[in-house]
C-alpha cells in the first residue's frame, strides 16, 4: 500500500469506514487484477490530494471475501464511497481521475 492508502481487515472496516469523520472510498481489489493495479496508482494521488477530506482505503477480496460479500462486490476494481456510515456511490472497473474527482467532490 501507499503511504495515502490504508489496507483494511474485517477487524478494521467498521471504524476506519462506517465509523469515520470523512468521507472513505473503498477499493476493492486483488493482486491478479491488472485493472486494479492501474488504478492504484491514481488513488494514491487521490489520498494526497484530498489528504484530510476524504479516506482511501483497499480491502484484498481474496483475503476478506466477507467484506466483498456484505457490499455486493461481484467484479473488481470496484469502489464504494462511503459517507456518514453509508454506501453512496460506487464505480465498477477503471475510471479517469477525473470521473473519481467528480465523484470525490460530490462527497465533500
Amino acid at each position: 500500500m501507499g503511504k495515502n492508502t490504508l489496507e483494511l481487515t474485517e477487524n478494521n472496516f467498521k471504524k476506519e469506514v462506517l465509523e469515520s469523520d470523512v468521507p472513505v472510498v473503498v477499493d476493492f481489489w486483488a493482486p491478479w487484477c491488472g485493472p486494479c493495479q492501474a488504478i492504484a496508482p491514481v488513488l494514491e494521488e487521490l489520498g494526497e490530494e484530498y489528504n484530510g477530506k476524504v479516506k482511501i482505503v483497499k480491502v484484498n477480496v481474496d483475503d476478506h471475501g466477507s467484506l466483498a460479500q456484505d457490499y455486493q462486490v461481484a467484479s473488481i476494481p470496484n469502489l464504494v464511497f462511503f459517507n456518514k456510515g453509508e454506501a453512496v456511490d460506487r464505480q465498477v472497473g477503471f475510471s479517469s481521475k477525473g470521473d473519481l474527482v467528480n465523484k470525490i467532490d460530490d462527497l465533500i
